[in-house]
């Protein structure tokens, strides 16, 4: 599905609508967030809408200096639908993949055991660089930055 969003509040519409959607899922471990686009495409903004409907109340910034940030969930109602999901979260990963070398970097910062914890929820800026780790079936967002005001986000 492609969506095009305007403003600040379309976003957070359509990251309700993407919670509803992988509220759905069967997950082995973590749920893991690929998201993919160029520089200044919505990336973090979509991670900060996600992050505010799952209740957490930290200001989210992107994690490009620190590489990874962890956010507890104290709210698993669903905001905007005032719907529960379906699965059990507790902690909130947003990583920025952007700096890290190699998959093997990202193995030094716990990634096997944040990946199978299934109360992990986990957003990566930068995916690509740490494929070979990612499981396959990771959900997979594309950004695209269409003008000042518009994004374009698939999934």
């Amino acid at each position: 599905m492609k969506v095009i969003s305007k403003s600040l509040e379309e976003t957070e519409k359509i990251a309700g609508e993407f919670i509803e959607k992988i509220s759905m899922g069967i997950y082995n471990g973590a749920v893991v967030v690929g998201l993919y686009g160029d520089l200044g495409s919505g990336k973090t903004t979509f991670t900060q809408c996600v992050a505010r409907l799952l209740g957490i109340k930290e200001d989210i910034t992107s994690p490009t200096f620190v590489i990874e940030k962890r956010y507890q969930i104290d709210n698993l109602l669903f905001l905007a639908g005032q719907a529960t999901l379906n699965f059990k979260l507790s902690t909130f990963i947003h990583i920025d993949a952007y700096r890290l070398e190699s998959s093997k970097e990202a193995k030094s910062l716990g990634w096997n055991e944040i990946s199978t914890n299934p109360q992990n929820i986990i957003f990566i800026e930068w995916p690509e660089r740490i494929l070979d780790i990612l499981p396959e079936n990771h959900i997979k967002l594309n950004f695209k930055f269409i003008s000042e005001n518009e994004r374009e986000i698939e999934f």
